[in-house]
């Protein structure tokens, strides 16, 4: 059984079908690129992986568990959604961080609202060893990052990589079992996107597992496993990621492919 595994995802904004019996498999350190042009689904199928959309209907497993069956679980409660997102590290395309926070504090938010909303729960928590903890984690993440010199800097004052890395450090802090990436350098200039393409390639060298929505093909034919080109809201063709870049075998994604 793959670690992770999704099963005839399907997701409809009303009469529109958006994605469109989606399966497929990851195993535990591997990272799928999924590629496609803009409006294909591939954001969507994301958002639904990280229950920011419910899936019209589709089964989500995560290490043999299933986490999501959308026959029995179309209205999540709100502390469902919050262990079930536990799973997943997000990295969105607009970086998203929170302009009154430093990079550090960016980073180190959801950790320290995690053990504060846990302390209600039990009194022996002590805040200030935890947060003094969280915050040495979140240095640790930020050195990795190559951030350590910007802890201290707000948003406005880092470049739109280092904003990035930054919200890759804050994705990595609940320490999920997969990471997610909508398209993380198409924010970016071109002369940044590598710095931020080459945090991603050492993660994937480092076996951490990943789901990476990307327009990048050169990256996806070297970093990734598996390579999924969707079109209209369905997979066309997935397979290994060398193979589907430089040898397509359908002629949809063969002319997708001319374009790069």
């Amino acid at each position: 059984m793959a670690f992770f595994e999704i099963e005839n995802f399907e997701k409809n904004f009303g009469e529109t079908k958006v994605l469109q019996d989606i399966s497929f498999s990851l195993e535990k350190g591997q990272t799928v690129a999924i590629i496609g042009s803009s409006g294909s689904g591939k954001t969507t199928l994301l958002r639904c992986i990280n229950f920011l959309e419910t899936p019209t209907s589709g089964t989500m497993r995560i290490d043999g568990n299933t986490i999501y069956s959308g026959a029995v679980e179309q209205k999540l409660k709100d502390w469902e959604l919050r262990q079930k997102r536990k799973h997943f590290g997000m990295v969105f395309q607009a970086f998203h961080l929170f302009p009154q926070y430093t990079a550090l504090g960016n980073v180190t938010l959801a950790k320290k609202l995690e053990v504060k909303r846990n302390k209600l729960f039990d009194k022996t928590i002590n805040l200030k060893k935890e947060y003094a903890a969280i915050d040495e984690m979140g240095m640790q993440l930020l050195t990795k990052m190559g951030l350590a010199e910007r802890a201290n800097f707000y948003p406005h004052q880092l470049s739109g990589g280092q904003q990035q890395r930054v919200a890759i450090a804050r994705a990595l802090s609940m320490s999920p079992d997969i990471l997610c990436f909508d398209e993380p350098t198409s924010a970016l200039d071109p002369e940044l996107t590598g710095e931020v393409l080459k945090v991603i390639r050492s993660l994937a060298e480092e076996k951490m597992t990943m789901i990476i929505v990307t327009h990048e093909m050169a990256f996806a034919r070297d970093v990734a496993d598996t390579v999924i080109f969707m079109d209209g809201g369905v997979v066309v063709e997935m397979g290994d990621a060398k193979e589907v870049i430089e040898n397509p075998k359908m002629e949809r994604t063969k002319q997708f492919l001319t374009n790069y």
